[in-house]
């Protein structure tokens, strides 16, 4: 344990697995204090006590539980000092088959529910005083996805147009909060061994005709730099962005996928 994110209270949605669980894990070992949620309340609840943290039951899409969320996080606190906005979902559906029921579920979840969480949470960090050693009152990541920019692959047109919106809300927020000292960036994540990738492996492959984990092995294989990208791979530039060592940064969409996207 180190102690480069001490005094700080971060707030991580989807923490129950993949890339929530991985961050939930870096963070509290470098000294944060944190407030997992997950739909999956038992999940989120189990990590948190491994952890010995807080956890909170809350579906993103309903109002009322991000308030709720929102309202646990300050009685434990008094303030939020991190939101890692992490939750989302992702489907293979060739473009002619998606229909309005999975694009308004896509995006409600990835992209109006990332939006409704960070204004929540905005809203009551302009009000605190600054984070301890640092002139920002609050930081804000969420994650997107090399999708946003590459369109992921023609059978996920509707995930990929919800994480670049993403982006999008990621470099409005950066404007629209620099003067309340609040930083906004989005992590971009490639082709990350996670649960999520094991359902479009098999989405994918079932599609194609191929067995499980064809899709995956030829999506990975691709990577310049060799091998898949772990969870932990997108925790440590999470721990980064959520450290006083990123004050000056905001408005950034930052790849981390192993060289799949050179550039925006």
């Amino acid at each position: 344990m180190t102690d480069r994110l001490a005094g700080i209270h971060a707030l991580i949605t989807g923490a129950a697995s993949g890339i929530g669980a991985a961050s939930a894990r870096r963070l509290a070992r470098e000294g944060a204090r944190l407030l997992l949620a997950d739909v999956n309340g038992d999940g989120a609840k189990a990590l948190a006590d491994e952890l010995g943290q807080a956890s909170v039951q809350a579906d993103v899409t309903r109002s009322a539980d991000i308030e709720r969320m929102l309202d646990h996080a300050y009685q434990l606190w008094g303030r939020l000092d991190v939101l890692l906005n992490n939750a989302g979902i992702a489907e293979v559906r060739p473009l002619f088959d998606v229909t309005e029921a999975e694009w308004d579920r896509m995006l409600a979840i990835n992209l109006r529910a990332v939006f409704f969480v960070l204004q929540g949470a905005a809203k009551r960090m302009r009000q605190q005083p600054p984070i301890a050693a640092s002139e920002l009152r609050g930081k804000l990541i969420q994650t997107a996805s090399i999708a946003a920019y590459r369109g992921g692959n023609a059978n996920m047109a509707h995930y990929a147009a919800s994480k670049a919106g993403v982006v999008s809300i990621t470099r409005s927020a950066a404007q629209a909060l620099a003067a309340h000292r609040i930083t906004s960036n989005c992590v971009c994540p490639g082709a990350v061994d996670t649960p999520m990738w094991k359902k479009i492996d098999a989405e994918w492959g079932a599609l194609e005709g191929w067995q499980t984990g064809e899709a995956w092995k030829r999506r990975t294989a691709l990577i310049p730099l060799g091998r898949p990208e772990t969870a932990e791979d997108v925790a440590g530039l999470v721990s980064f962005l959520a450290s006083r060592d990123s004050d000056y940064m905001t408005g950034q969409a930052v790849n981390i996928d192993g060289g799949l996207v050179m550039g925006n």
